[in-house]
């Protein structure tokens, strides 16, 4: 896999699933929700009540792989382009 964040976010391009996790149980849905919003907030990206539900939608729903991927793409998406 590649990096990861301590929250277990891939930092660069996945090339495979990510079902690793820094420790033995994947987060909890309300776990899930508190890393997209710090992943959101660490972006910049204001949410409104629709993005919100989405958020929770998203947090409560997705398996992990899926998970980690959507909110790594948030997370490259707001680091700075290399030249």
């Amino acid at each position: 896999m590649t990096d990861a964040t301590a929250s277990g976010i891939p930092t660069g391009p996945i090339d495979r699933e990510p079902l690793d996790y820094p420790t033995a149980d994947y987060p909890s849905a309300t776990d899930r929700e508190a890393i997209l919003r710090e992943t959101f907030r660490a972006a910049g990206v204001e949410l409104g009540a629709y993005d919100d539900r989405i958020a929770v939608w998203l947090a409560q729903t997705a398996d992990w792989s899926t998970f980690a991927v959507i909110a790594s793409w948030v997370q490259r998406a707001a680091q700075p382009t290399k030249e």
